[in-house]
């Protein structure tokens, strides 16, 4: 098993022209290999755009973020589950997974979707595909650009939560087979609970970071009562919550 890397987020200033204060100052944060860190928080705090810059897609800030000591610029592309499935729908679920990474063979691409549940599918194109089908390609996906590394932005809106539960469950089985490490971004207390071993609570403008909740015990020991008391202990964290 593949250890994932370790994350230092150090950011000066970031800024958007059209935000009449930045977005970040002085925002320091380190993820440690191999786990999973979930960033709580209200729509437009940063979440997104702080994946974007791990990415080393955006590029426009003063400051370092490094994995693994390396620039994020300059490492291995990270997978990346968007809000969506963005799936090209002139390609199979197969070669969908493998136009994000040439290397990935189609034995590769479909041990990967019967890793996610979708064995026998690699032919079929996302029209023929459920949008829960779908978000399993996205992951599958994701993991063979990076299984080590692996960014997560919302990956379970608009989905019904009986679903979400059986994603969480696909995701949690990838996670635990690579070691990866994963930065997951939600505004649901609930999904961190589940999933993430660290809740880090955004909150202002500039955003800070207003909690720091260590989740125990480790996941694949929490129960139902450990998720309720977990996601409360998220939620009560937020600066609303003692407004």
């Amino acid at each position: 098993m593949a250890d994932g890397p370790r994350l230092k987020i150090d950011i000066d200033e970031k800024r958007f022209a059209v935000l009449p204060v930045p977005l970040l100052v002085d925002f320091h944060l380190t993820v440690e290999p191999s786990t999973v860190v979930a960033l709580v928080g209200p729509s437009g705090v940063g979440k997104s755009s702080l994946l974007r810059m791990i990415a080393g897609v955006d590029r426009d800030y003063s400051g370092t973020i490094t994995i693994d000591g390396v620039d994020a610029a300059a490492a291995p592309p990270a997978g990346f589950v968007f809000q969506d499935a963005r799936l090209l729908p002139w390609l199979t679920a197969g070669q969908n997974i493998r136009a994000v990474r040439r290397e990935t063979t189609e034995a590769e691409a479909s041990a990967l979707l019967q890793r996610v549940g979708l064995a026998g599918y690699d032919n079929a194109y996302p029209r023929e595909l459920s949008g829960g089908m779908q978000r399993r390609v996205a992951l599958a996906r994701a993991f063979s650009v990076n299984p080590r590394l692996l960014l997560l932005d919302e990956p379970f809106v608009s989905l019904d939560r009986n679903l979400v539960a059986e994603m969480q469950d696909v995701f949690l089985d990838l996670v635990r087979a690579h070691g990866a490490t994963a930065i997951l971004v939600t505004h649901l207390a609930d999904d961190a609970a589940r999933l993430a071993d660290r809740a880090v609570v955004l909150a202002g403008m500039p955003a800070r970071i207003a909690a720091d909740v260590a989740l125990s015990p480790e996941r694949d020991l929490r129960n139902d009562a450990d998720f309720a008391r977990l996601s409360g202990a998220i939620s009560n964290s937020a600066p609303e919550a003692h407004a």
